[in-house]
């Protein structure tokens, strides 16, 4: 057998990937959203509210 599948075979099985990693950044961008939300939120419902009222007439 090479020394390249060798190398090979060993690093497959290293190979299990960052998931901690992912992890912590997926719950990271949900707390995020959730934070932007909580503040943006009701001026966006306001702004969308105006929008439909000028759309739809008085």
């Amino acid at each position: 057998m090479s020394v390249f599948i060798q190398r090979r075979i060993v690093a497959a099985r290293s190979d299990r990937g960052d998931v901690p990693g992912w992890v912590l950044v997926t719950l990271m961008t949900a707390g995020l959203v959730v934070a932007i939300w909580a503040v943006a939120g009701p001026a966006l419902t306001d702004l969308f509210s105006s929008a439909i009222a000028g759309v739809s007439g008085p």
